[in-house]
């Protein structure tokens, strides 16, 4: 079918920065979260450098690689284990083929030429290129390529291979050695430029590799299934129009389907396709199996290429690469050239999304005020907007507000020494809090400006007219330092990202009051405003936020300095509506700092038809300031929710209702990418503050000296009176995080009106380590005036593996 009727939407990215490589065919391409991770290939030579291009930046760049680097290959295996990836054979000079397995760690760009063990029967793999080579588990499956039977690499003789090989894996680094497995069925015949894909049907559990088309004298689309489980070769039966045979195309699985695209195909010649000896040339045809049903399904046929620059055009050796559920193609030949040194290749990137995004996480709060939130949420890979709307406890008008406050208060991330910090904001129990007035810089626009238009076309797909205004700070992106600062040189060069998954707290909010008898009236506090993540290397800094207050029919509060507070982490289920925008305007200002993972407390059940859900606004990234939210009109009102594709107002023509003082809102958030709006996230539920308790402390510093830590910390921004004392807790031991690890116990470690401690190494014995995500110790800090304690500040001391272990 048309690409029009099968509703793809191909991108082509223009609008990158980096240096960008040059263009070439024969090189490979894998994915680390957002980053899509270029090698080898050729064009006038065979290229050797490793090139990384940022899809959520759009930025490409050179890292800083090191140790023992590869030479230059092309049309060689290339896998990626976690942040591992591993190279194997190819083309490293014209006639001149390899048998070398290198291994990168990505996390430090270090590169390691590996040996493995020989197979016990039988030899290893000879050089090859054009190869195979695929991973599940922690094993590789090399499968046939071409090789040269003579010795001479000017004199090529090539020989098509279809043997088959098995590659154990070491966890996290270096490999175990190659085996030979022992196979049912008839194996598949010899082949090179092929591909192969795993996948792992989710009702059946069972993992085959598929092996698609490829090159032997002439090419191949045949398709072939080995069961890994009991190494059983089959052909397995398909339906729908079977590809054309092809050559140096690429297959990648998103979901259930297999995604082929390009390759070399046979030339038609008054409606008969030739063979063997006949014309071939490169195609931009695509079609997906769909690997549940082996249906094949053809998107783009060879006569719907088009030339109107809105499909990528024809090309083969090109790379292509899944990125969540987006695929990317990047380069390759473009057209027929007899002659290796004759090549003409595409210089474009684009990409596909394929389906619609998933449902993000719950929002999460990092500050409150009387009548704002500060909140965001875990970024979803490859997204062009998100759609946050809100729920209110109490009545809202239908067409009635009040024009816009000005922009709320918002608290800063700042960081020292290059350390990266992590923010967040959590639940405390039946304190009411102050309005926080702090001073900020200007922040990015979060929100697409009024002069941008956001619309989804009839196929669902999102555009963006006009020229985004952003203010002049740089939108920055908070990540976890890495455990060896020095190894993370890469990444800093080039500006090129950190690779380890940003930190998070443990899902606490509150529950319930229970007593602690056994810790010598230690107090035991409740959840934080702020949560900030730090290397254990380094010192720290971070800036406080307000917490919002939980509803008061579900809260507790801390009387003594006996008691424990518990949380857990129950939400309300997932609503399943959707929301189709049709235009973006300027609804507040985004920040620019990252937060732990925030569920809130268990809340009533409420049903869809009872509750009317508004609209915040669409904003770029993932997080938004919340002052106001737009009325409905009245016949909107009438609905009992909003659908899929339905028409939305324009924004622009909506009122304004701001937020109120001490109220329960419920938020919810989707993703929007070229094929729409997604399902919505989980509710969450945040209540506007109280004024009169003292805010949160800021600026918390921990430095480490030989035998103890010094914790300090500025007082308040906004103290609602005289500050009386200071509380700073640790986070410790205990039977009960044995059996709910999502209850933390804190341990009072000090009390006074000075702004520093020093936290013993008898007290750090005693620490509990949060292993959410990388290891820490959790600290939180709170202060206290006439009305009593405010919210707390968390921080978390990131520790590396030695030191968390020896806690």
């Amino acid at each position: 079918m048309a690409a029009a009727a099968a509703g793809l939407s191909w991108r082509r990215v223009s609008s990158f920065t980096g240096p960008v490589p040059r263009s070439r065919h024969g090189h490979r391409a894998v994915a680390i979260r957002e980053l899509v991770i270029i090698f080898g290939g050729g064009n006038e030579g065979i290229a050797d450098e490793l090139h990384v291009y940022n899809t959520a930046t759009n930025q490409w760049f050179l890292p800083a690689v090191r140790g023992d680097i590869p030479p230059g290959c092309a049309a060689h295996g290339f896998v990626c284990d976690g942040t591992r990836i591993l190279v194997f054979g190819g083309m490293v000079e014209y006639g001149r083929y390899s048998n070398d397995l290198y291994e990168l760690q990505a996390s430090r760009w270090l590169w390691k030429k590996v040996k493995p063990q020989a197979p016990s029967t039988g030899s290893p793999p000879c050089p090859r290129l054009g190869h195979s080579f695929s991973l599940y588990g922690n094993k590789c499956y090399l499968f046939g390529g071409l090789a040269n039977e003579s010795e001479d690499s000017n004199n090529n003789v090539p020989r098509y291979l279809n043997d088959f090989y098995e590659l154990e894996l070491q966890h996290g680094s270096g490999v175990v050695g190659w085996s030979i497995p022992v196979t049912k069925g008839i194996l598949p015949s010899p082949r090179e430029s092929h591909t192969a894909i795993v996948y792992c049907r989710k009702d059946l559990g069972v993992p085959k590799m598929y092996i698609f088309g490829g090159m032997c004298g002439c090419r191949l689309n045949d398709l072939w299934e080995l069961d890994i489980e009991t190494m059983t070769w089959s052909r397995p039966e398909t339906k729908g129009t079977v590809p054309l045979p092809r050559s140096l195309h690429t297959a990648n699985v998103i979901g259930n389907k297999m995604y082929v695209f390009g390759g070399w195909v046979p030339q038609s010649a008054g409606g008969e396709i030739s063979t063997h000896d006949g014309e071939w040339k490169c195609t931009g045809s695509f079609a997906y199996l769909n690997l549940d049903t082996t249906e094949w399904i053809g998107l783009i046929s060879d006569c719907q290429e088009d030339k109107s620059n809105l499909l990528p055009g024809p090309r083969a050796g090109h790379c292509a690469v899944a990125v969540g559920t987006r695929l990317y193609i990047w380069s390759g030949r473009d057209g027929y050239r007899k002659a290796w040194n004759n090549q003409v290749c595409c210089k474009d990137l684009w990409y596909l999304d394929t389906e619609k995004p998933p449902a993000p996480s719950q929002v999460q709060l990092i500050r409150a005020t009387t009548n704002s939130f500060q909140v965001k949420w875990d970024e979803v890979p490859t997204v062009e907007g998100y759609l946050l709307q809100l729920h209110a406890d109490s009545p809202v008008p239908s067409a009635a507000g009040t024009p816009g406050t000005g922009v709320p208060e918002t608290s800063v991330l700042s960081s020292q020494g290059g350390s990266s910090l992590h923010q967040s904001s959590q639940s405390l129990p039946s304190v009411p809090c102050p309005e926080m007035k702090v001073d900020h810089p200007s922040q990015a626009n979060n929100v697409i400006p009024n002069n941008v238009q956001l619309s989804l076309s009839s196929n669902s797909l999102l555009k963006i007219e006009g020229k985004e205004k952003v203010a002049a700070s740089e939108n920055k992106i908070t990540q976890e330092t890495m455990k060896n600062h020095a190894d993370a040189t890469a990444f800093k060069e080039s500006n090129a990202p950190s690779l380890l998954p940003v930190c998070t707290s443990s899902p606490q909010t509150s529950a319930n009051v229970g007593e602690l008898h056994d810790l010598d009236k230690r107090t035991v506090i409740p959840d934080a405003s702020v949560s900030s993540t730090v290397s254990s290397t380094q010192t720290m800094v971070t800036q406080q936020a307000v917490k919002t207050e939980s509803s008061s029919t579900n809260g507790a509060v801390v009387k003594d300095e006996t008691s424990l507070t518990t949380f857990n982490s129950k939400s309300e289920a997932a609503e399943t509506a959707y929301f189709m925008p049709s235009t973006k305007v300027n609804t507040g200002q985004a920040n620019d700092s990252h937060s732990s993972r925030t569920p809130q407390r268990q809340m009533a059940p409420v049903k869809s038809r009872e509750r009317q859900w508004y609209d915040v606004g669409i904003f770029k990234n993932s997080s938004a300031v919340v002052s106001q939210f737009y009325l409905l009109p009245e016949e909107t009102l009438n609905a009992s929710n909003k659908m899929e594709d339905a028409d939305v107002p324009d924004y622009r023509l909506l009122k304004k209702q701001d937020l109120f003082p001490g109220t329960v809102y419920r938020f919810r958030v989707a993703a929007i990418n070229g094929c729409g709006v997604g399902p919505f996230s989980k509710v969450s539920e945040f209540k506007t503050c109280i004024p009169g308790f003292p805010g949160a402390p800021s600026t918390v510093k921990i430095t480490k000296s030989v035998d103890c830590i010094h914790l300090s910390w500025e007082p308040p921004a906004s103290p609602s009176g005289n500050i009386l004392e200071y509380s700073a807790y640790l986070a410790i031991r205990s039977t009960q995080l044995q059996e709910n690890p999502n209850q933390l116990v804190f341990m009072r470690i000090y009390c006074g009106l000075k702004t520093s401690c020093v936290v013993t190494a008898a007290q750090l014995a005693n620490a509990h380590v949060d292993y959410t995500s990388r290891p820490a110790i959790v600290f939180r800090i709170s202060a206290k005036n006439e009305r009593g304690y405010g919210p707390a500040t968390q921080v978390r001391w990131l520790q590396d593996m030695k030191t968390s272990s020896s806690k």
